[in-house]
């Protein structure tokens, strides 16, 4: 495979080319700007699965119907410390960062709170929800479903999704600790970000149509979980909680990415937030973390490793360095999103392993 071309932009130019496409597609302004703020984090961050390679896919669920462009959205609050945000199939990242408003605040005045995103589209990258809870002094928990593409231990057919989960806490300095993964061995958006630059996948990931290891991420027919049983174990107890719990359509009956782009997708994330100081004192929770992140990188690495690094340590120094030098994208996709294309129909109805 060739790899493609890649464009440095900057983040404002990637912003402003997102939203515009998302704003042809027809998602209202503040929404089509939320989105384009969380698919710039995502690609500043390295994590470019959850970046602008998904614009296209997201411009034609809007300009096919299959998000509500002026929702009825509500919080219900359901207890002290619990809560359930209706997104009512409205864009997912801008539900799940507006859900993030109730939910802080509540942890605040009750030190825990538990809130659940029910009904919204596809949400993105965790962490950035969980940057956002850091950085008001708090720490959490996110976790969310997604649609069947993951083999279960022992299994040759997809039930679960890569149901990814996250943790995130401020730390005594303006860099926070943030841990963000999928459960199964790499996220589905990592084989779409390889297929994008013509890369080959490592043979851990995925499976092809017969069940086999396969390096070729358009070969790919279900994903692998991490650590075989104990992946599988976490995919599930992701899809309990931010599915299940909610009254939402759970494991294989979760709606695919691609089958209907006029319908919702009807998907559920969870928050766990808690306050430190109603644990003990703050500023020795965030010194303390600050000591675990510095210890951890002072731990001598073994043989073929410069380094230790604490997770989540690679997407914060390219998300620091990215946002003054610019990113590195695939040029088919800044030559797309600078066209007058809204989308070319290439989505709807493909399987969940579509390019």
């Amino acid at each position: 495979m060739s790899e493609e071309k890649l464009i440095k932009v900057t983040p404002d130019e990637l912003h402003a080319l997102i939203q515009n496409k998302l704003q042809a597609a027809g998602l209202p302004e503040v929404q089509a700007a939320e989105t384009a703020n969380h698919l710039v984090y995502a690609d500043l961050c390295g994590v470019h699965s959850h970046g602008a390679v998904r614009v296209e896919y997201y411009s034609e669920r809007i300009h096919k119907g299959g998000i509500t462009l002026e929702p009825k959205i509500r919080f219900e609050k359901t207890g002290e410390s619990s809560g359930v945000f209706h997104g009512d199939n409205a864009q997912g990242q801008y539900v799940a960062n507006l859900a993030l408003e109730p939910a802080i605040q509540m942890a605040k005045e009750s030190g825990v709170a538990v809130v659940g995103v029910s009904r919204c589209g596809h949400t993105g990258t965790l962490s950035y929800y969980l940057r956002k809870i850091a950085e008001a002094g708090l720490a959490g928990m996110a976790m969310t479903q997604s649609d069947p593409m993951a083999v279960p231990f022992g299994g040759a057919e997809v039930y679960y999704g890569t149901n990814p989960l996250g943790f995130g806490a401020p730390s005594a300095t303006e860099t926070p600790l943030i841990f963000d993964m999928a459960t199964t061995v790499q996220a589905w958006g990592k084989i779409l970000d390889a297929r994008s630059k013509g890369r080959e996948i490592p043979a851990d990931w995925a499976v092809d149509e017969n069940g086999q290891a396969t390096t070729d991420p358009h070969a790919v027919r279900g994903l692998m979980p991490i650590a075989g049983p104990k992946g599988y174990g976490l995919m599930m107890m992701v899809d309990i909680f931010s599915g299940v719990l909610m009254n939402l359509p759970f494991g294989k009956h979760v709606s695919s990415m691609y089958n209907d782009l006029h319908a919702g997708r009807n998907l559920g994330q969870l928050y766990i937030i808690l306050d430190p100081a109603r644990f003990g004192d703050a500023d020795t929770f965030r010194q303390h973390i600050s000591q675990t992140m510095e210890e951890l990188n002072a731990i001598k690495p073994t043989e073929g490793f410069s380094s230790v690094r604490y997770p989540g340590q690679g997407s914060n120094e390219r998300y620091e360095r990215n946002k003054s030098q610019g990113v590195e994208i695939p040029e088919s996709i800044i030559d797309y999103l600078k066209s007058d294309v809204i989308h070319s129909d290439s989505y709807e109805g493909l399987s969940a392993f579509a390019n």
